[in-house]
């Protein structure tokens, strides 16, 4: 096995994605999720991809242990078309950004989301309790709180990592997650 880092990142510094209306952007992780806008920067630099100056904001909206949501929007409408996938997956719901949370904040936000009209999907996990939200610009958002015992459940998962992961690879696809409440 590789040599691993003698000290692994500290936190998530920040998460940044791409959105066509920063204010539709605000209003969704602002006035309905409660999140705030921490820091709005307004930038222009030569971007060799178009070969040209380019001016784009640059806007963060704060975690509770310093890391932050990123976004980024151009004044260049071609850069905002060159940083889209070109075909759009079509289970889009895997690639997502997930935050911990306790029970009252998870509450907090479905009841919020809820009062905008916002779809909410909820899933429990077994390992955690989830539920699901998506932005203006489709980026899908988890907050997640973990259960009592997630500690132990971590310990178990750290022990056998790489030989599930080898299972896995050799193609023994059977289920290790007999936390999940699964239905009939």
């Amino acid at each position: 096995m590789a040599s691993l880092l003698s000290r692994p990142p500290q936190r998530l510094h920040h998460h940044a994605y791409v959105v066509k209306d920063q204010e539709a952007n605000r209003h969704f992780f602002e006035d309905i999720l409660g999140i705030p806008l921490a820091a709005t920067w307004c930038e222009q630099h030569f971007n060799t991809w178009v070969n040209r100056d380019v001016a784009f904001c640059h806007t963060f909206y704060s975690l509770g242990d310093g890391g932050a949501l990123a976004f980024f929007s151009f004044a260049d409408d071609e850069v905002y078309r060159k940083t889209q996938a070109e075909k759009p997956a079509e289970i889009g719901a895997f690639d997502h950004v997930a935050f911990k949370v306790d029970d009252a904040t998870y509450d907090e936000l479905v009841a919020r989301l809820k009062q905008a009209g916002e779809p909410v999907r909820e899933t429990d996990h077994g390992y955690c309790r989830s539920m699901y939200c998506t932005s203006p610009d489709g980026l899908v958002v988890e907050f997640t709180v973990d259960p009592p015992d997630a500690a132990r459940i971590e310990a178990i998962r750290r022990a056998d990592a790489h030989a599930e992961l080898a299972r896995w690879m050799a193609g023994d696809h059977r289920t290790n997650n007999d936390l999940r409440a699964h239905t009939a």
